[in-house]
Order: structure tokens, then C-alpha cells, then sequence
């Protein structure tokens, strides 16, 4: 599913194994990780990336790449304020890895790349696909990302002869996720919130930040929390407002997306966009796609029937609904908006989506 690379090397002078040698030094010298947190003094090894070269390494790939495989432990990689133009992926044998702006915003450090699923690999294999066109893809368990931002910026108005405009900004397909203090755009399929298999469980919470996109920009099958945080409706490639926010992917036994105590808004037309429609990915029946928007301020872009169907599935028949939402874009109970009653609210909390994890920066 990841998009192919060519191979990254230290930008600093002096072989990359040394750098190797040294990173794996570090983190010798480390406690390791057991189950994705720390516990009391352990602390996280921090690598630094500056495009000046005054760091230990120009890219984040390449501070990557010095993990040594079958890294557990926490190593913060610290990145300077800038713009970097790559793809950076997390392999799911690099666990515990946080990816942190270190500018006072995090519009500060910009990661972005601008492949889009019908983009063709430049070793002839064929094109990225959706989930291989992600500007960053972690696969590792215990991955973090704050204080800077993942971008995507596919120029679809240039691109509307080729098949497949879907372009991922940030790809995750792993469980303990943390994201926090981060922007997330692009505009179709910006935000794939991914397990690493069907049948492994995937959690994610986001909080304090920014999603930004138009069609089905928060989509997969993750056990995902999107805590205080803004989703900014974004038009389309001509101009237009029309679009879906959530295609959770989910699967039967597992619960889908919660969005809770956040605002959506954007500057586009009034009643032009869904909360979300059911992804049945690859037609899979036996899903059970689960979106729930509580406590959150809805703006007039909010359709008064918030929920489709996609792809002859019928939102109806999976778990679609709200609870305590506010603002022109919200509504009262009736069967085009299903509202959670008291006690099922209850049980549809920021504590039933973790189910035990209590996510904390390190």
C-alpha cells in the first residue's frame, strides 16, 4: 500500500552508518517501550532535522531511516520550521516515533508532498493509489505528530484528465495513535485514519487541531477520536461547494470515528456538505461503517439530512448519528438525522473509543 522511494541518505557529512550507529547508541542507552507510553523516568531519544544542515539530518526520512528496525523506544524527531518537500514513512518496525515541529506554530514546519492516486511511480509499476499517495504514512504502533503540519497540495484543476484524484496527506494504519497540535490538509481523501489489517485494532485520538478538505477527507476503518478540534470545509477544484466529511470503513465489532467537542466551518455554501456516508471498502457488506458527531458546533454548511448513501450501500443500514450538536447547521431527531438518546450517549464517550489507552505526550 506504501508508495515506493528512493533511497534517503544522512545529509550530513560522514557515512550513514555512522549516523545509524549513533542513533542506535541512543537508544541503547534508553528504557525500552513495552506498550506504546513511557513509565515514570523513562525518557524519549530526540534527533534533530534542520534544512540548513544545522541539525543531524536535512529530511525527516532520513531521521527516520536511522531508527534502527525493531526500534520500541520513544525517539522524538525535532524539526525545524520550514517547508519539506518528501514522503516520509514510519515502517511499522519503527515504533514509538513523534514527529514534532519545534517553531512556535505549527504552521512553522510544513511537510507536504503532492502525489495523488493516479500519479504513476517513477519506477514504471504502475500508479500510487489512494492509501500510497499519503505525504506521510505511519505504520508503527505509538506514532505521534504535533506542532506542525502534513499537506497534500495535488493540483487537481491541472490534473482533471487524470483517473484517480484522491491525494492523502497522512496515511495511519497503526494502533495508539496521537496526534496533536498538527494540521492536516488537502482536498479529496486528506486524512486515512487505517488499522493494519482488517482484523487489528487501529485507535487514533486527535486533538487540538486542524482538518481541512472536501470529499471524504477523514476516511478508514480506525477506532478514531477527533477531540477539540476544527474541520474546515474547503471547495472544490472549480469553485464549487459540494462534498462529505467522514466515509468510515468500519468494521462490525469495532467502533468508527468520534467527533466530539469541535466546531465544522469553512468558507463554502450553505447546505452543500454531508457529515459523512458509509465506505463499504472494496464492497464489503459485512462492514458496519460508525460516525458520531456530539457537543459540536455545526455550521450552516451542515445539510439538514447530514447522512448518504455511497456506492449502493445505504447509511441507514449502518451507525450514523449525533448527539448535543449546536449551531445553523444542527437539527432535531428525525429518520434523516438519528440522535443518540442520554444513555446512549453515554456509552459513545472519548473513554469507550480508547478502551484503556490513555494517550500522553512523550
Amino acid at each position: 500500500m506504501a508508495a515506493s522511494r528512493r533511497r534517503r541518505t544522512a545529509d550530513r557529512p560522514g557515512p550513514r552508518t555512522a549516523m545509524t550507529a549513533g542513533v542506535a547508541a541512543l537508544l541503547a542507552a534508553a528504557s525500552a517501550w513495552t506498550s506504546g507510553a513511557a513509565s515514570g523516568a523513562e525518557a524519549a531519544t530526540t534527533v534533530t532535522v534542520a534544512k540548513d544542515g544545522s541539525g543531524q539530518y536535512r529530511s525527516v526520512q532520513a531521521a527516520v531511516d536511522a531508527i534502527p528496525a525493531g526500534n520500541t523506544a520513544r525517539v522524538v524527531v525535532s524539526i525545524d520550521p520550514g517547508t519539506y518537500r518528501e514522503l516520509v514513512k514510519i515502517p511499522s518496525n519503527k515504533q514509538n516515533v513523534t514527529l514534532q515541529g519545534s517553531g512556535s506554530s505549527r504552521k512553522d514546519t510544513v511537510i507536504v508532498y503532492n502525489n495523488a492516486s493516479g500519479t504513476r511511480k517513477p519506477d514504471g509499476s504502475g500508479t500510487y493509489g489512494t492509501s500510497g499517495s499519503a505525504t506521510v504514512a505511519a505504520e508503527a504502533n505509538g506514532f505521534q505528530a504535533r506542532n506542525l503540519t502534513i499537506s497534500n497540495d495535488f493540483d487537481e484543476a491541472a490534473n482533471q484528465n487524470m483517473s484517480g484524484l484522491q491525494a492523502v496527506a497522512l496515511r495511519t494504519a497503526a494502533d495508539k495513535v496521537f496526534l496533536d497540535s498538527v494540521i492536516v490538509t488537502g482536498d479529496q481523501d486528506t486524512l486515512l485514519l487505517d488499522t493494519a489489517s482488517k482484523t487489528t485494532l487501529g485507535r487514533v485520538y486527535m486533538k487540538n487541531s486542524y482538518v481541512i478538505g472536501n470529499v471524504d477527507f477523514i476516511f478508514g476503518r480506525a477506532t478514531a477520536v477527533i477531540d477539540a478540534s476544527v474541520i474546515t470545509l474547503k471547495k472544490r477544484w472549480d469553485g464549487s461547494s459540494a462534498g462529505y466529511i467522514a466515509a468510515p470503513s468500519t468494521a462490525a465489532d469495532r467502533k468508527g470515528f468520534l467527533i466530539t467537542g469541535s466546531t465544522v466551518n469553512g468558507d463554502v455554501s450553505a447546505a452543500s456538505f454531508y457529515l459523512g456516508r458509509p465506505w463499504h471498502a472494496g464492497g464489503d457488506a459485512s462492514l458496519d461503517p460508525m460516525a458520531t458527531f456530539r457537543d459540536t458546533a455545526l455550521s450552516s454548511a451542515v445539510r439538514s439530512a447530514p447522512w448518504t448513501d455511497m456506492s449502493g450501500f445505504s447509511w441507514k443500514d449502518d451507525r450514523f448519528a449525533e448527539y448535543g450538536n449546536t449551531g445553523p447547521g444542527s437539527g432535531s431527531a428525525s429518520s434523516d438525522r438519528p440522535q443518540l438518546t442520554d444513555s446512549q450517549a453515554a456509552d459513545q464517550e472519548t473513554a469507550d473509543w480508547l478502551a484503556g489507552w490513555t494517550p500522553s505526550a512523550s
